[in-house]
């Protein structure tokens, strides 16, 4: 019963937009399908890092330090103004093509692109370890059940962005209008500097 109801909670979780949801979006109307499932499993593997530190109280470690927290809270900020300020230059350029790079060297950036946003996020760090232990039953293994809700929040993560992607990509002809494409670059770009300065302006 515990694990239906986290599948439940770990699916309003991934629906509401954030840092995740904007960089993944970004990728895969940038570059395609293929960089946008590298950018979520990019994300993803920061999430896994982040709940099997909670599993083994590291991440309580890394949150008890004031500088640690400080670190990768400027560092999270950092990255999401400068793809804001990437986006919004791109969107300058009326008549350009959308971004063309090469294939394995743009999922590898999406990937990078999405794990280092999610690890440089203290605000996971404290949602895995405040949101994981509230569905570990009284009497079960705690640092085990905590890995094995880890991966499953992880999977249905992988579902749900998934189906944004794909539902992207099907309306790849509308949105690949040049017209369209500088708008999404402009929005893409406005919040993720807006989500950069919250993090950076943000207190614990």
């Amino acid at each position: 019963m515990y694990l239906i109801a986290f599948v439940g909670a770990c699916i309003l979780v991934a629906m509401v937009p954030g840092v995740s949801t904007a960089i993944i979006l970004r990728q895969t109307l940038r570059a395609g399908r293929g960089s946008g499932l590298a950018a979520t499993l990019g994300n993803e593997a920061g999430i896994l890092i982040w709940g099997l530190a909670a599993a083994f109280g590291l991440s309580a470690l890394v949150l008890a330090s004031q500088v640690a927290y400080d670190v990768m809270r400027v560092a999270g900020a950092v990255l999401l103004v400068v793809m804001g300020a990437q986006s919004l230059w791109q969107a300058r350029r009326k008549d350009s093509p959308p971004v063309e790079v090469d294939a394995v060297s743009g999922r590898r950036r999406s990937f990078l692109a999405g794990f280092g946003t999610c690890l440089a996020n203290p605000k996971a760090a404290v949602f895995a370890m405040s949101f994981l232990p509230q569905f570990v039953p009284r009497g079960q293994d705690v640092p085990l059940t905590l890995v094995t809700l880890a991966v499953v929040w992880v999977l249905v993560d992988l579902l749900w962005y998934g189906l944004l992607i794909w539902t992207v990509a099907k309306a790849k002809a509308f949105l690949g209008r040049p017209a369209v494409r500088r708008r999404l670059e402009q929005v893409s770009g406005v919040v993720l500097i807006g989500l950069g300065l919250r993090l950076v302006l943000d207190s614990r």
